[in-house]
């Protein structure tokens, strides 16, 4: 078939419901090089500090609602709805719902 189609409930979220949620769709799309993911944050959320240079996935991130700040490094960059980022492989970052809304961002990864 030419497409898969998902909903975020297909996958299980990998964080718990008390923080938001974190839906990795990859597989539910059966998708080859590129990664999705839905990442809710509540109020004062933190995401996971991480890079991707083991992987050399590069990251883009999409806010859909709420403001987050990301740490890249020793910067820290804002972003509101509608706002992306896009991030190399080797860059330090986390993500922090700054907000008094529940943050809901899309995450998009490749290669993988």
């Amino acid at each position: 078939m030419g497409y898969d189609i998902a909903a975020k409930t297909d996958a299980e979220s990998v964080i718990p419901e008390e923080f938001g949620g974190m839906w990795f769709l990859k597989e539910s799309l059966e998708a080859n090089t590129i990664g999705l993911t839905v990442l809710e944050l509540e109020p004062g959320g933190t995401g996971k500090e991480h890079d991707e240079s083991e992987s050399g996935q590069e990251e883009i991130y999409y806010v859909v609602e709420g403001s987050v700040e990301v740490s890249v490094g020793a910067k820290t960059v804002a972003l509101g709805p509608d706002e992306a980022i896009r991030l190399d492989p080797s860059e330090t970052r986390k993500i922090h719902n700054t907000g008094d809304e529940r943050a809901r961002l899309v995450l998009v990864g490749a290669p993988l």
